[in-house]
């Protein structure tokens, strides 16, 4: 199966699918952090996600990777995306207003958010998708996830409310559910509510910590999905 798993620098996914014998890529602007760069396309994703003919081998996507190989693909069978949530996120909306009024600029670059996600999860060419994302603003209108998935249903000892998006794919089944003891990475704010042992874990460079897979969410992925 040809994967695409894309906005992911970590490769956690790309792996777990590579581990099960699959070929799958990651695609991230940033370089990758996994330690394959061969499996690593450092580009803008909307490059390579849908197919467009090209004359000695016909329709088909070429790309890439990190150590300057060139890859073909006829399509991409399964595409796994993890769109920036920053201005999407609900756990982000009290920042869309300001004094009662709402911020129109951060609007904006909402707006243009979604349009990324948009087009990750209506690829006309992959015939399975999943987009990740935490829970939206509904000011977004985004359409409604299939299903909400928590790393403790994976064997991690966390709470962190994930959406996916799905399409021609079942749902994620749990793995191992234990007992979570808080939660990973909250908001800000959230914190700032809570004493030391409900404020929740690893609450410092969020951003970075919230966009990586967790390793049980992945290696179910490339199991139920591979």
């Amino acid at each position: 199966m040809r994967v695409l798993v894309a906005c992911e620098e970590s490769q956690r996914v790309c792996i777990a699918f590579r581990e099960k014998g699959h070929e799958a890529y990651s695609c991230d602007i940033l370089d990758c952090s996994g330690g394959h760069p061969e499996w690593h396309i450092k580009d803008d994703v909307l490059k390579i996600l849908n197919p467009y003919f090209v004359r000695e081998v016909g329709l088909g996507i070429w790309f890439r990777t990190e150590d300057f190989e060139r890859h073909f693909v006829d399509k991409w069978d399964l595409i796994i995306a993890h769109p920036p949530c920053t201005y999407l996120s609900n756990a982000g909306a009290r920042h869309l207003y300001k004094g009662g009024k709402l911020n129109y600029e951060r609007y904006l670059q909402g707006i243009e958010a979604k349009k990324f996600f948009m087009k990750l999860y209506s690829c006309e060419y992959a015939d399975k998708i999943c987009v990740e994302n935490p829970i939206p603003s509904k000011i977004y209108g985004l359409p409604k996830y299939t299903q909400m998935i928590q790393p403790y249903e994976y064997g991690h000892l966390y709470t962190k409310r994930t959406c996916l998006w799905l399409k021609g794919l079942p749902n994620l089944q749990p793995t191992n559910i234990i007992e979570p003891i808080g939660t990973f990475c909250p908001s800000g704010s959230y914190s700032g509510k809570h004493n030391e042992k409900h404020k929740g874990l690893f609450t410092k460079d969020r951003a970075k910590q919230r966009s990586k897979t967790f390793e049980g969410i992945a290696k179910a992925m490339a199991e139920q999905w591979g």
